[in-house]
């Protein structure tokens, strides 16, 4: 008998000789998807195009069956199976280099996923007041999701009956058939890759094996959280299915403004109004706090606008440990709308001893001053 002849493998990829594996991986994956016998059914010429691809892939994919190729050519990677350079086991990885494009869930009898599976994660997005995030709180909330139904047990199945294992995979999940020199695994058909069948569904259920309900969860928010926060309760979301663990619960909270007080992380930032004489002359003011008490600040004589002063520890707790921020109070100098005739004589009295302000350069916003105090 003739011997048998064998094209270039570079040829058959359509690759130079010094290409990249990654350029050689990217041109077999091109004529794998052309040539698949899927996409071409009864096709002889494409079903040995495609043979051709996986054998000249099984050599060059490899460094060292590449190495021999390349030195002493087809001899160099003649196998025990006949066919130069084709090794079965490439098919091993063959989903990988597909991306499952076909839908087929894995080669030479790789299993289905009928076994447990672990439940969805729920997000809860918490609204909560300016106090209640700074502070702390608890609370309960309800939310919507799926478990495991009390009457079935989570099996599907009514009560005094059980599933049975799926006639057409044999309780695999998946069905395989030979096509051309190797064998495709599918997702069964008749039991939608679960590798079981009801033939009496949990009525509850209706075969599913969970329940939508609505759940009341207890819920302890730490002090310190801010918008954007995100609180984890571990096994509080959907139930899993096949004897999996449930998944859990990510509540993300929002908090609200407040009319008085700015927050930036633990640091709270506060605009007090005082009066013309309290700045010139200085003064002790009762700055409120956030927690409903108040707290003392002296100010010096001849404070401006703008003079922003640190009270210790009176801002926002930090999460997950015992300190606490700095409140930061800046001053708003308040000139009265209406005078009186005496007023009105005083001032007048003062200003011919005061000296005209000259013009300064644009004054820092109240935040930028703050960043200078903090830094």
């Amino acid at each position: 008998m003739a011997p048998t002849t064998h094209r270039d493998y570079y040829e058959v990829l359509g690759v130079p000789r010094n290409a990249s594996e990654q350029e050689i991986k990217s041109a077999y994956r091109k004529l794998a998807l052309k040539h698949h016998p899927d996409r071409n059914p009864g096709d002889k010429r494409a079903e040995e195009s495609f043979k051709e691809a996986a054998e000249a892939y099984g050599v060059l994919g490899d460094p060292e069956k590449r190495r021999r190729y390349d030195a002493f050519g087809h001899a160099g990677v003649g196998g025990a199976s006949g066919v130069p350079g084709f090794d079965p086991t490439i098919f091993a990885d063959f989903s990988d280099i597909l991306g499952d494009f076909f839908g087929f869930g894995g080669l030479f009898g790789r299993r289905g996923r009928s076994g447990p599976r672990r439940g969805a994660d729920l997000r809860y997005n918490l609204e909560l007041s300016f106090e209640e995030a700074a502070f702390g709180t608890e609370t309960q909330i309800q939310i919507p999701r799926a478990e495991t139904c009390p009457t079935c047990g989570g099996n599907g199945a009514a009560p005094g009956s059980a599933p049975s294992a799926c006639s057409a995979c044999g309780g695999t999940g998946q069905v395989t058939f030979q096509q051309g020199f190797f064998s495709v695994a599918r997702t069964c058909g008749s039991c939608r890759g679960t590798g079981r069948v009801i033939s009496t569904p949990c009525k509850q259920c209706s075969g599913d094996g969970q329940v939508a309900v609505e759940r009341k969860i207890h819920l302890k928010t730490p002090a310190g959280v801010d918008t954007g926060s995100q609180l984890r309760v571990s096994g509080e979301g959907e139930a899993g299915s096949g004897g999996g663990p449930a998944g859990d619960l990510y509540v993300v909270v929002r908090a609200a403004e407040h009319a008085f007080f700015r927050r930036d992380g633990t640091s709270l930032l506060c605009e007090m109004p005082v009066s013309f004489t309290q700045a010139a002359l200085g003064a002790s003011l009762e700055v409120p706090t956030p927690d409903g008490g108040h707290a003392k600040l002296t100010i010096p004589e001849g404070s401006q606008t703008g003079a922003t002063f640190r009270v210790r520890g009176h801002g926002v707790p930090q999460l997950g440990s015992k300190g606490r921020g700095d409140l930061h109070v800046s001053l708003r100098v308040v000139v009265p709308n209406k005078l009186t005739s005496e007023q009105r004589k005083l001032l007048e009295q003062l200003a011919k001893t005061l000296p005209t302000p000259e013009p300064r350069g644009k004054d820092k916003t109240i935040l930028d001053r703050m960043k200078d105090i903090l830094s």
